[in-house]
C-alpha cells in the first residue's frame, strides 16, 4: 500500500511515520533523508543536488524525482504488495504529484491513499518554535509536549541541545507560506482522485496513530 503523508510544517507527518515504522510492516520514503544520503556519499545525483542546494537554489522537481525513483526501484520491499510505502516530504507541488502518479503506473502502481494533516497554524507555529534537536545524536524535543530531563541536555548523549535554524519564528511563517502557496493545491487533486483522507493533527501521537488505522481500515 503507497501512503502519500501530506500537510504543513509541524503537522506531525515525521512522528506519525515513526510511529508507524514501529509498530506496522512499513518503509518511509522522505525526500530530506534521500538528499543527505546521496550527499554525503557523493553519488552523482548526490552531487547534482548539492550544486543547486550550495548556491541557495531549491532543487529542480526533476532531480528530486530522480532521487527518489533510484531509491524506490533499489528497494525489494517497496514491491511488496502487503508493505507499507510512506511517501513523507513529498509530493510538494502539483508537478511532483503528476510525476509521482506516472512513476507508479509505469510501475504498475499507484498511490493508495492521501492522509491529510488538519492543524491550525497556531499550533503549527508552537509545535516548531519549541523543537530542540541534539546535534550528536538527532534526538528530538520539544520545551513543552516533550521536555528533556534537564533543560537543555539531551537525555541520550547529554549533549547540549540546539534550535534549528528553519525552526525559528520567521522561518515557519515562511515556510507554511510556502506551504499554503505550493502544497495546499494538492489537496484538491487529491480529493478529486477520490482518494484523501482527513485526521486532526492536533491530537496526541497515539490519537493520531488510532485515526491513521482507522483510515486505512476503511480502504481494505
Amino acid at each position: 500500500m503507497n501512503i502519500i503523508l501530506l500537510g504543513p510544517p509541524g503537522a506531525g507527518k515525521g512522528t506519525l511515520s515513526n510511529k508507524i515504522l514501529e509498530n506496522l510492516d512499513a518503509v518511509q520514503i522522505a525526500t530530506g533523508d534521500l538528499f543527505r544520503y546521496n550527499i554525503h556519499n557523493k553519488t552523482p545525483l548526490g552531487l547534482k543536488a548539492k550544486e543547486y542546494m550550495d548556491q541557495g537554489n531549491l532543487v529542480p522537481d526533476e532531480l528530486t524525482i530522480d532521487l527518489l525513483w533510484d531509491y524506490f526501484d533499489k528497494q525489494e520491499n517497496t514491491k511488496s504488495s502487503d508493505k507499507i510505502v510512506l511517501f513523507d516530504g513529498f509530493p510538494r507541488n502539483l508537478s511532483q504529484a503528476q510525476a509521482l502518479d506516472q512513476g507508479m503506473e509505469d510501475r504498475g502502481q499507484k498511490i493508495d491513499v492521501v492522509i491529510y494533516f488538519d492543524v491550525d497554524e497556531d499550533i503549527l507555529i508552537e509545535r516548531v518554535t519549541g523543537r530542540r534537536v541534539c546535534p550528536n545524536c538527532g534526538a528530538t524535543y520539544h520545551i513543552i509536549n516533550h521536555p528533556p530531563k534537564v533543560d537543555g541536555i539531551c537525555d541520550k548523549c547529554k549533549t547540549e541541545l540546539i534550535q534549528r535554524a528553519d525552526d525559528t519564528l520567521e522561518t515557519v511563517k515562511n515556510r507554511i507560506d510556502v506551504y499554503n502557496e505550493q502544497t495546499a493545491v494538492l489537496i484538491d487533486y487529491y480529493t478529486n482522485k477520490g482518494i484523501l483522507k482527513s485526521i486532526d493533527g492536533s491530537k496526541t501521537i497515539d490519537e493520531v496513530f488510532e485515526e491513521f488505522k482507522h483510515k486505512l481500515g476503511e480502504i481494505n
